[in-house]
């Protein structure tokens, strides 16, 4: 038999080895991000969605607010942050001509400063600028595309939420300053009233009642691509993290971020809404 001093040596060791072997194969823990946002309810939305997803693979998330969350990210107060391809584009690189989907991402991804990156943006969700009419009006030019309004350019009366910024013109057809309204819904009013003939809106913007079309933009682009992006400091995020950011931008589409929208104008929370979604549009299929 082996003295009781070498068996409780060769005990020792052999608890010292295991626990090593079970320290190797363990995964790293994911490092803590956060994601910034503005107060703007759309904005806040996309942070709970990525925010969501990143949780979905095994990260602590917190979301927080500030004014400017791009600069946020830019000074490490954050690590991600959402937003929409052209207003980044504009940020960056104002003037920028680019206009389709895939010019104006990767326009974008050419201005970043340094240290910042970009996932993959959502092909199929975005919040583009859009010009709406009444279904009437829609009816009576033929279509529902936004080149009928060219053909129709003399004599229009356009109007817009104070505030918000458009195009003051759609190809060739140079638009009248827009008559401004204090909300959408005042707006609206106008237009199915037949104050005005067409309104500024968004292709997510969820207070579109019945009875207004909003107008499609097909190829060739007329106005600026809005496809939902995520920006992350680079060197920062793990491999699965940069898998949920790219993975959000393969499963979300406009339809469902104007039903998300809704439900929180109606009082629903962000979070919970955004995690409902994500239950229901797992990630990984």
């Amino acid at each position: 038999m082996l003295p009781t001093m070498l068996r409780r040596l060769l005990v020792a060791v052999s608890a010292v080895t295991a626990v090593a072997l079970a320290g190797c194969g363990a995964p790293p823990s994911a490092p803590a991000v956060t994601v910034g946002t503005s107060a703007d309810p759309v904005t806040t939305l996309l942070a709970d969605i990525y925010a969501a997803g990143l949780r979905y693979y095994g990260s602590t998330v917190a979301v927080t607010s500030s004014d400017d969350p791009v600069a946020a990210l830019d000074d490490a107060s954050v690590s991600v942050v959402p937003g929409f391809t052209g207003r980044l584009l504009q940020r960056f690189a104002p003037g920028s001509a680019a206009r389709s989907a895939s010019q104006v991402y990767r326009a974008m991804v050419g201005a970043l400063p340094e240290g910042v990156a970009a996932g993959d943006y959502a092909p199929a969700a975005e919040d583009k600028t859009a010009l709406a009419v009444t279904a009437t009006t829609a009816m009576s030019w033929g279509s529902r595309d936004l080149t009928a309004l060219i053909d129709h350019c003399v004599g229009l009366s356009v109007a817009a939420v104070a505030g918000r910024s458009h195009p003051s013109s759609i190809g060739e057809c140079g638009l009248p300053a827009a008559r401004e309204y204090r909300d959408t819904a005042t707006m609206f009013d106008a237009l199915r009233a037949g104050a005005i003939t067409a309104a500024w809106t968004g292709t997510a913007d969820a207070g579109v009642p019945d009875g207004v079309v909003v107008l499609v933009d097909q190829k060739p682009t007329l106005i600026p691509a809005q496809n939902v992006v995520a920006l992350y400091r680079r060197n920062e995020l793990n491999q699965m993290q940069l898998r949920a950011i790219n993975e959000i931008a393969g499963v979300l589409d406009t339809a469902a971020l104007v039903d998300m929208l809704r439900q929180v104008t109606t009082g629903a929370d962000s979070r919970s809404v955004a995690e409902a979604w994500l239950t229901a549009n797992p990630l990984g299929r």
